[in-house]
């Protein structure tokens, strides 16, 4: 004995892929605005007023860093902080949470290779939440 569907099959998607994982929300003003920063030495231009993790997520930057023992290349996760899959270095301080930092026109951010680099020295020329983010 054969049992039939009577359903009919579902149709094919056909969706085109994004190129990009994060997009702003319609009417997000903010999206307008774009700002200058240079990443890894290249002159990038990104959307203002986002973390810097979403604004380099925004041009198409996927590896923030790579692990010390394999050198695996990594990217955001969780965006809220909690994972440290994001840690790049910020106008020369490194192991910045790039999730938790707002871009600013200008800022200098380099991926993070291999083990971190300790803060620098003399913390007297850098305000406190550049040294640490908080």
């Amino acid at each position: 004995m054969t049992t039939r569907s009577t359903q009919a099959p579902k149709p094919a998607r056909t969706q085109t892929p994004a190129p990009t994982l994060f997009k702003p929300l319609p009417g997000d003003d903010a999206a307008a605005t774009s700002i200058g920063i240079w990443f890894n030495d290249e002159p990038l231009t990104v959307p203002a007023g986002r973390s810097v993790a979403a604004a380099l997520l925004a041009s198409g930057v996927a590896r923030f860093r790579a692990t010390p023992v394999s050198g695996a290349p990594r990217g955001p996760f969780c965006m809220m902080g909690a994972c440290f899959e994001c840690l790049v270095e910020i106008d020369g301080v490194p192991s910045r949470q790039a999730c938790m930092v707002e871009v600013k026109a200008g800022m200098r951010i380099r991926s993070q290779e291999g083990a971190r680099d300790l803060p620098p020295a003399s913390l007297a020329d850098t305000p406190l939440e550049n040294a640490h983010g908080r």
